[in-house]
C-alpha cells in the first residue's frame, strides 16, 4: 500500500487485538481439560461460550474499522466484513474464511445459545482459536504497512 489516504484509530485496535489474545488465553486454559471434564463442568462451558464471543465481537471490531476507513466499504452481514477485508488485502483469503466462518458461529451463540452442540464448541477450542491468533497477527503486518 503506498499512501495512506485514511485515518486509524490505533488505540481501538490495540485494545481490541489484546481482547482477543487474553480471550484465546483463557479458551487455551479450558482446551487443556479433557473432554469430559469439560462436559461436565457448566462453569468452563460457559466460559468458553462468553470467551469465544468475547473473542469474536474484537474481531469483528476491528474488521468493521478497518472495512470502513480502508476499503470504504459497509459490510452487509458480521461475515462479509472479513471478505471485505480479505478482497483489499488486509488479511488473507483463508483467514477471511475463516473469521467469517467465526462470525457465523458467534451469532449461534448469541441468538441460539441453548441449542449449540458443547462438543462443537470444545472441538473449536481445541482446533480453531490459532485463527483469532493469525487474524491478529495479519492486522499488526498491515498495520505495520500503513503507520
Amino acid at each position: 500500500m503506498a499512501k495512506k489516504n485514511f485515518y486509524l484509530n490505533y488505540d481501538l485496535l490495540r485494545q481490541k487485538m489484546a481482547d482477543i489474545e487474553k480471550a484465546v488465553s483463557l479458551l487455551e486454559k479450558i482446551a487443556s481439560k479433557t473432554l469430559e471434564e469439560f462436559l461436565s463442568d457448566e462453569v468452563l462451558i460457559s466460559g468458553a461460550k462468553y470467551q469465544l464471543i468475547v473473542a469474536i465481537e474484537a474481531a469483528q471490531g476491528i474488521c468493521n474499522h478497518l472495512a470502513a476507513r480502508v476499503a470504504k466499504e459497509a459490510p452487509v452481514s458480521y461475515a462479509d466484513c472479513f471478505y471485505i477485508l480479505g478482497k483489499n488485502g488486509v488479511i488473507s483469503e483463508e483467514t477471511a474464511r475463516k473469521m467469517a466462518s467465526a462470525a457465523k458461529f458467534r451469532n449461534l451463540l448469541v441468538h441460539q445459545y441453548g441449542k449449540i452442540d458443547d462438543r462443537k464448541v470444545f472441538e473449536i477450542l481445541r482446533n480453531d482459536t490459532g485463527s483469532l491468533l493469525r487474524y491478529v497477527e495479519e492486522i499488526r503486518s498491515f498495520l505495520r504497512t500503513v503507520e
